[in-house]
């Protein structure tokens, strides 16, 4: 990979582990998911300094509200106390805060509060932010195809560029580099339209222990790749032409 590339523009993150995280000390699942705000802050403080411009974390999808209650309402609660612990820590890094997924299921005082986490944050530009919180792939496509109908576009003028004008991360670049933590290995509903080309590097680390040295192997393993995006890499068509 070209040197003006080996950094991605923008990673994506699903930061899984944190329940199994706390299971192996005998602690509450709530409480491995507070670790794991802890390991986001200092993670995005670091693609910040490696040059990374887009970081979008799965935060809570729209298929968590089948978790146990206690842990549904701990993560609301979580999200309220974070912005307060965290919003002048990441204020102060340049950090950008968005919200993307569906709010209107969403308590009143956690909305308030991702909203002034997005409003205090929105003249920052050092590094954008993007928290995907009720959010779904899926659901994702079908409000932007809801979006398209409701502003009358014309159904053979919808093309690929035309509906990604619809989503929901339609602000940013398309993921170059999504990382999953945790062992498993799936996307698991998460910006299935954005990752169509994105490298994926999966890494058993469970999200609270991920830091600088994990983020580190997961870069070098996207520099080591060879982005083809569907053609012959360089080397392959060098040999064409020699042929």
């Amino acid at each position: 990979m070209d040197s003006a590339q080996s950094v991605p523009r923008h990673v994506a993150i699903v930061m899984d582990g944190n329940g199994r995280w706390a299971k192996k000390r005998f602690m509450p699942r709530v409480v491995g998911h507070k670790f794991g705000v802890d390991a986001l802050v200092n993670v995005v403080k670091a693609c910040a300094d490696r040059g990374i411009e887009y970081v979008t974390v799965f935060a809570f999808s729209s298929e968590n509200w089948k978790r146990p209650a206690e842990e549904v309402s701990g993560l609301m609660s979580l999200a309220i106390s974070t912005v307060s612990k965290h919003l002048t820590r990441m204020m102060g890094e340049g950090v950008r805060i968005r919200i993307v997924g569906d709010r209107s299921h969403v308590a009143p005082s956690v909305r308030s509060a991702l909203e002034q986490a997005e409003e205090s944050t929105r003249h920052n530009t050092r590094i954008n932010l993007s928290v995907a919180f009720n959010y779904g792939g899926r659901w994702d496509v079908v409000q932007a195809c809801q979006k398209a109908i409701a502003e009358g576009v014309a159904p053979e003028a919808l093309d690929e560029a035309t509906l990604s004008r619809f989503m929901a991360m339609s602000f940013a670049p398309d993921p170059d580099l999504f990382i999953r933590t945790g062992g498993e290995v799936r996307i698991s509903n998460f910006l299935l339209w954005q990752v169509a080309y994105s490298e994926l590097v999966f890494s058993d680390c469970l999200w609270p222990d991920f830091g600088e040295k994990e983020l580190d192997a997961a870069l070098a393993d996207y520099a080591r790749r060879d982005r083809r995006f569907g053609q012959v890499s360089s080397a392959d068509a060098s040999a064409l032409v020699r042929a």
